[in-house]
């Protein structure tokens, strides 16, 4: 077995890998895919603390880790064999995403399995140990004089690193969750065939070893079935197999087993189309699947666009309470609503470019016109009647600097000068007539850089630094000053908040939160900051803490109902609202919406029309 990692913010991707979902490697330097590999453990956070640092005295940079193992040893295919597997993934002609659905896993398996090579002994020797290492898009851009991929190429990649310093550059492709090739009426006929041929060869053999006759146990032993070439070989591999056993007969048994041996391959012959039927069952229903998804997530993107250009529409979906209302609907409380940007739909398993108005006490959403680009992990902030988000992720295909606006005049969305960073989990804030992106980060390294926008300027310009670097950050702007609380600094989660005075143009440190937590959010209501759930370092929490600014001073509120991080929150008509997130164990990815008032604590809001949501951007209109 051995060690796989990414950086911290992939952690809700690889805790949702269960012990033996399939995992493909795909090699840069030839453009081979190789496998199959199968996840040894679950997903989880520092399996190995100290894992890929210089002496171990540091804790790694990549704490979101499993452990894979080989499933079954195959020769490596040519990007022309196992490009028409996936061909719906490739987004350019040397690029592809590498999360696969059922249909796509399904298909690469069986290709591999038509290659499979007898198991050879371990390499690996205390003094050639092999490690795995993810790394980003950036690092194999460096490191790669052969191959080099595009700035938007996923995360997910696989480093090889061997003790005497060699090297090689290989990326993983980690198929559907939930999808394993031990499923009991899923078979491997190959695997089946040699298992069973040699098990009833060598049976055979010892019946013969106690007449004294040896010559069938050595021919078993040096027997090696020899692997299909491709999916169509496989009845020209059975008529040679059984014309090569007919050949051996006479050098294997004399002429004493020629039943035996016909009744042997007959059997090999029925389990192998036994498993191959099975397999193309499945295979026909996770297409069937995969298309439906797809048609969901194409009708949705469909009703979004015509409800953003039509006139009056509501409509109920399914005899359920979720009303789906258009732009120009004015039968719904303007100062109601929240404006919830991109992210993850879990529903559909689909990132996110869409934007909708949500009125949580009438359960209802208005869709608008889409962003540019599907983003996650966004910032956003209002300045002079538009809304600006700026940052974020590209759907897991890499962080992002580009930034645009919406105009809630005429609902329509402009390019922005972009960031100077490609940098998303960042904070922002509006303040003096100008917007702030606070810390973020990029997967590999945590800011403390702001960058302020000064639409008189036209441009990003660097302003003063945190004195902390703060990825998965929370700020707001309070009475004109900048909050920045919490944050995950490349090493811990801190507790630790700073203060942004612009008199001074300069960041201060102030009281530290009781607890450490990031990916978080932090809200004002009557005059007092709320920092609301996140995740600890260890897990994701539920706990609230409250910052007086007259006395400097933080004190434990009421916490929510549910664990979650990764939330949209926003005040409203004096209600804190937590709508979605990640609850932290699996794929949770939550559905509920939460409301707090002061005197009354937090209680659940009907959300049907919300969906299981997570990684998005709010901000009360």
């Amino acid at each position: 077995m051995v060690l796989t990692g990414l950086p911290y913010n992939h952690i809700p991707y690889v805790q949702k890998i269960d012990t033996g979902l399939p995992l493909f490697l795909f090699n840069y330097s030839d453009r081979t895919l190789h496998g199959i590999f199968e996840a040894a453990g679950s997903g989880q956070l520092n399996i190995d603390p100290y894992g890929w640092t210089s002496d171990g005295s540091e804790r790694t940079s990549y704490p979101a880790q499993v452990q894979i193992s080989v499933r079954l040893q195959c020769e490596p295919l040519s990007e022309e064999k196992f490009k028409p597997a996936i061909a719906d993934n490739y987004y350019s002609s040397h690029h592809f995403w590498f999360e696969l659905d059922h249909f796509q896993t399904s298909k690469l398996t069986c290709l591999l399995t038509s290659f499979a090579v007898k198991p050879k002994p371990p390499m690996n020797t205390p003094n050639t140990r092999q490690i795995f290492r993810l790394i980003s898009s950036s690092e194999k851009k460096e490191n790669s004089d052969e191959v080099k991929p595009s700035e938007n190429e996923p995360v997910g990649s696989l480093e090889v690193a061997l003790s005497s310093g060699r090297e090689s550059e290989s990326s993983a492709a980690a198929s559907y969750p939930g999808f394993s090739e031990n499923h009991p009426d899923v078979q491997n006929p190959k695997q089946i065939e040699k298992d069973y041929v040699l098990e009833k060869l060598k049976d055979l053999s010892f019946g013969h070893d106690e007449h004294g006759d040896n010559s069938l146990t050595e021919t078993v032993e040096q027997a090696n079935i020899p692997p299909c070439k491709n999916l169509e070989d496989r009845d020209t591999l059975e008529e040679e197999t059984c014309s090569e056993g007919k050949k051996d007969d006479s050098s294997l048994v004399s002429s004493r087993l020629p039943h035996t041996i016909s009744q042997l391959m007959h059997e090999v012959k029925e389990l192998r189309a036994y498993g191959l039927e099975n397999s193309t069952k499945i295979c026909y229903l996770e297409e069937k699947l995969d298309e439906a998804h797809k048609e969901i997530y194409r009708l949705r993107e469909r009703c979004n666009m015509l409800e953003s250009i039509s006139g009056p529409l509501i409509t109920k979906a399914g005899g359920s309470d979720m009303e789906i209302h258009s732009p120009d609907d004015s039968s719904l409380d303007p100062t109601e609503a929240i404006l919830l940007l991109g992210g993850f739909d879990k529903d559909s398993e689909t990132w996110l470019s869409s934007v909708q108005s949500y009125f949580p006490s009438r359960n209802v959403v208005k869709a608008h016109s889409s962003m540019s680009c599907i983003r996650s992990n966004a910032s956003v902030a209002k300045l002079d009647g538009k809304i600006y988000v700026f940052g974020g992720d590209d759907g897991g295909r890499g962080w992002t600097n580009t930034a645009e606006s919406y105009n809630q005049t005429d609902g329509q969305w402009s390019l922005c000068p972009p960031l100077n960073e490609r940098k998303g989990s960042l904070g922002g804030a509006t303040l003096d007539g100008k917007i702030f992106a606070i810390g973020g980060g990029n997967g590999m390294v945590s800011f403390s850089d702001v960058e302020m926008l000064d639409p008189d300027i036209g441009r990003w310009i660097r302003t003063s630094s945190m004195g902390q670097e703060r990825f998965a950050v929370a700020s707001v702007e309070h009475k004109g000053s900048i909050y920045a609380v919490g944050g995950f600094d490349g090493k811990e989660y801190l507790n630790t908040a700073e203060r942004f005075d612009p008199r001074e143009h300069s960041w201060m440190n102030i009281a530290s939160m009781k607890s450490r937590r990031g990916c978080h959010s932090l809200v004002v209501l009557n005059e007092k900051l709320y920092a609301i759930g996140g995740f600890d370092g260890e897990t994701m929490v539920s706990s609230v803490e409250i910052y007086e600014p007259r006395t400097g001073t933080w004190m434990t509120g009421e916490p929510m109902k549910d664990l979650r991080g990764y939330s949209a929150v926003a005040v409203v008509k004096d209600l804190i609202y937590v709508i979605g997130g990640y609850k932290g164990e699996e794929d949770d990815i939550l559905d509920t919406v939460e409301c707090f008032k002061e005197g009354e604590g937090w209680k659940n809001v009907p959300c049907s029309s919300i969906g299981r949501r997570c990684f998005l951007s709010a901000v009360a209109l």
